[in-house]
């Protein structure tokens, strides 16, 4: 099992940045595909991001060149930085391990003026 914990969330005004990170443990070496997905108050949860171990990367077409995932293996960490943030990226962001379906708590991002 993997633990997640992420962190770096909080309020923007629209056009601001914010980068969240999400620091694992645990049963690291099983670590594959790394993701964020988000889920805003009475919508599915999407897909936002994710990040294979070779490092490919893939993005919703909703934050693609505005949002970058990327990891630092040394901290065991998986960041999400978001750029030009508009008011509709509102919503709890989840950090995900899709090989074993590992989640964290998640974290409240808020773009509002």
């Amino acid at each position: 099992q993997v633990q997640l914990v992420e962190s770096g969330g909080g309020l923007v005004q629209p056009g601001g940045s914010l980068r969240l990170s999400c620091a694992a443990s645990g049963s690291i070496s099983v670590i594959s595909v790394m993701a964020w997905y988000r889920q805003a108050p009475g919508k599915r949860r999407e897909l936002v991001a994710r990040i294979t171990g070779g490092g490919s990367t893939d993005y919703s077409v909703s934050v693609k060149g505005r949002f970058t995932i990327s990891t630092e293996n040394a901290k065991n960490t998986v960041y999400l930085q978001m750029n030009s943030l508009k008011p509709e990226d509102t919503a709890v962001y989840y950090c995900s391990e899709l090989l074993t379906d590992s989640w964290g708590q998640g974290t409240q991002v808020t773009v509002s003026s």
